[in-house]
């Protein structure tokens, strides 16, 4: 059995880390957050795809990507403690 609370918070508190690294390694080294976050799409060349966006506006995608990891977190131990006990 999972408890929702605790897995939605550490989903939430995964996603806000790698935003906050991701963000930091972009800033200082380019080219290694290049290099980082494209072997996640196997080489493809996603990087670039990334936009250039003010702080404000890039915490304000922080929030709302760490509410829905936390949502879906919760939702998913629910579901899965739900169907658990059959």
């Amino acid at each position: 059995m999972f408890k929702p609370m605790a897995l939605a918070h550490s989903l939430a508190a995964l996603v806000a880390g790698f935003f906050v690294v991701f963000y930091v390694v972009d800033m200082f080294a380019p080219q290694l957050f290049a290099l980082i976050f494209n072997a996640q799409f196997y080489g493809a060349d996603i990087a670039r795809l990334v936009p250039s966006m003010a702080f404000g506006e890039w915490v304000g995608v922080l929030v709302v990507s760490a509410a829905t990891a936390w949502v879906g977190g919760y939702a998913w131990a629910w579901l899965y403690n739900k169907f658990a006990k059959k």
